[in-house]
């Protein structure tokens, strides 16, 4: 039997310029890839074997990575199923002048173990958490495991929607279409969904700016399911809309399909929601052009987005005080 802290795996990372979205500080995206690389290590070592991420929770940035700042990045496996792996992720920002960290953020990710077909394979080792802290580690991944279960019973519906994603009735929208390369795999033929991520956030993010003629920064990743593995050779389309805007910042929905072009078979990998915020020329949040959704489509998006601000901003305000509780 392993402790939690048995399976701990430390990534460490400078931020240098090309790492940078917004001047100075990191691009979302290349954290997000950093997430799923450290989270996917931290799985395989335990599963003893290839692992595919089949869930995320959601990625709330409390604060960006400065260039020039080092990003350390501790996973570690709080929880495992049959053939199943829950990794939680806590990042920090370090000042390599002072030696001073701050959290950046949390997540949570599900693996899968599975062999060359994508077949899932069972795990070998077992979790036994040691001590009362990590017990309440254990307990918590147990909770969100159920949460889980809940929005997997949706999973079937929506990983059938490759038709009209509603974007025809959006006056705001980006679509961007790419080759898969052997160069954005990791195991076999498949996409590391590092990879993805930072496509999806650059979708979002793109369309987020053209928006407001300016700078922004990513804040928020909704949980996200993945629905479809995506091959080498594929290609992967990203629809963006505008779903919801703020007093600085907005909501954007990217909807992610995969095509095998010789056969013309179309999969829905999966569909994110990311929230962003303006900045203006000095890095400080500044209001968005105001925004009032016409369309019926534009209104049912504006109405979905608004419950999940309304869960996200409370999920950030637990967060900040589980973490100073922490201190």
């Amino acid at each position: 039997m392993l402790s939690i802290s048995d399976t701990v795996t430390e990534m460490v990372q400078w931020v240098f310029p090309e790492h940078a979205g917004a001047p100075g500080q990191i691009h979302g995206g290349r954290m997000m890839q950093w997430i799923a690389t450290v989270g996917t290590i931290a799985a395989s070592r335990v599963a003893r074997g290839n692992v595919a991420l089949g869930a995320m929770d959601d990625i709330d940035f409390l604060h960006p990575v400065k260039v020039g700042e080092v990003a350390v990045l501790r996973a570690q496996v709080e929880l495992v199923g049959r053939s199943s792996l829950e990794v939680g992720v806590r990042v920090f920002s370090e000042n390599v002048h002072t030696g001073a960290r701050a959290v950046t953020l949390n997540s949570h990710l599900v693996f899968i173990k599975v062999d060359e077909r994508l077949h899932p394979q069972p795990v070998p080792a077992r979790i036994e958490p040691e001590g009362r802290e990590e017990e309440a580690l254990y307990a918590a991944a147990l909770d969100r495991r159920q949460q889980r279960q809940e929005r997997l019973a949706r999973r079937s519906a929506r990983a059938r929607e490759i038709g009209d994603d509603g974007t025809g009735g959006l006056r705001w929208k980006f679509e961007s279409s790419r080759s898969v390369l052997p160069e954005d795999t990791l195991f076999g033929n498949t996409m590391f969904p590092g990879k993805l991520l930072m496509d999806v956030d650059e979708a979002g993010g793109i369309l987020s700016m053209r928006y407001n003629r300016g700078l922004v920064m990513t804040a928020c990743l909704d949980a996200l399911d993945f629905y479809a593995p995506i091959s080498s050779h594929e290609v992967v389309t990203f629809k963006a809309g505008l779903n919801h805007v703020g007093t600085s910042s907005l909501e954007v929905g990217v909807k992610v399909l995969t095509e095998v072009p010789i056969t013309g078979e179309i999969r829905h990998a999966c569909t994110a929601y990311l929230t962003y915020v303006h900045l203006g020329p000095d890095l400080r949040p500044r209001p968005c052009a105001p925004f009032t959704p016409e369309t019926p489509e534009e209104q049912r998006r504006w109405g979905e987005a608004l419950e999940r601000r309304t869960r996200r901003l409370a999920r950030v305000k637990a967060l900040r005080a589980s973490i100073n509780e922490g201190r």
